[in-house]
């Protein structure tokens, strides 16, 4: 499969969501990045994607942040429901079409029936998750994840500051934030599903403290090296479009 051209890309950015079945709002997010081993990569993958490079490069992603304002399409958010915190293991993928995407090794969450509706509707790997996060009168953020029945902890201290700005087609943080599309497999197959929101406002972030546990928790090797690439942003509001299979 050829790997999409940057017209591709942002075809697949403007193509929206007409009818979600749910919306959300994504914020306070920390994008941590490794350079990392194509071969490793796709041998993790299912059948019918493959693994998106940006100059030769593959990449690995751990993201944490805050989730809120979850609710269905015709539904209102919930106190106590709607709110709560999520950390994904990530990479970058396409399809036989050129569609570019994410696809996610995990996602750790601190809402039990955020899990279980994800697991059963979405079909992505969620995992409960004892999580907390404080915000200090500076905007520090300490955030901390720990995955049921592991014993490590995932910490982060990071501070989003900066004037915002967004990422200019064909660089590499739009290759790792501009995305649109997220794969996932269930018994029956592959499926796809279409997110819409506006590109990533992203500002330069001071991160005191991060943790490569996540990936651990996945299998991987500990990274040998410092992240290769840390972004931040304030978040986005998003739509959520229905799953279809390919």
């Amino acid at each position: 499969m050829r790997q999409p051209s940057l017209d591709q890309r942002l075809a697949t950015r403007a193509l929206g969501v007409k009818s979600p079945v749910m919306y959300q709002r994504w914020s306070d997010l920390l994008f941590v990045h490794w350079r990392w081993d194509a071969a490793d990569l796709a041998g993790r993958l299912p059948a019918g994607i493959s693994v998106d490079t940006f100059d030769g490069s593959a990449w690995v992603g751990v993201v944490p942040f805050f989730m809120q304002r979850i609710r269905p399409r015709f539904l209102p958010a919930v106190p106590g429901i709607s709110w709560f915190l999520e950390l994904n293991v990530r990479t970058y993928v396409y399809d036989s079409n050129g569609t570019s995407g994410v696809w996610f090794f995990s996602l750790d969450c601190n809402q039990r029936l955020a899990v279980q509706l994800a697991r059963k509707l979405f079909h992505l790997p969620y995992f409960d998750a004892r999580m907390s996060a404080m915000r200090s009168a500076k905007d520090n953020i300490e955030y901390d994840c720990c995955r049921r029945r592991q014993t490590s902890s995932a910490k982060f201290n990071y501070r989003i500051e900066g004037e915002p700005y967004r990422a200019e087609p064909g660089t590499l943080e739009f290759f790792l934030t501009e995305r649109y599309v997220l794969f996932s497999e269930s018994p029956s197959g592959l499926h796809r599903g279409q997110v819409e929101h506006k590109p990533y406002p992203l500002s330069q972030t001071t991160v005191e403290k991060l943790s490569a546990a996540p990936l651990l928790w996945n299998g991987f090797a500990a990274p040998s090296t410092k992240p290769d690439h840390i972004i931040g942003s304030r978040g986005v509001d998003v739509r959520i479009g229905k799953l279809e299979r390919l």
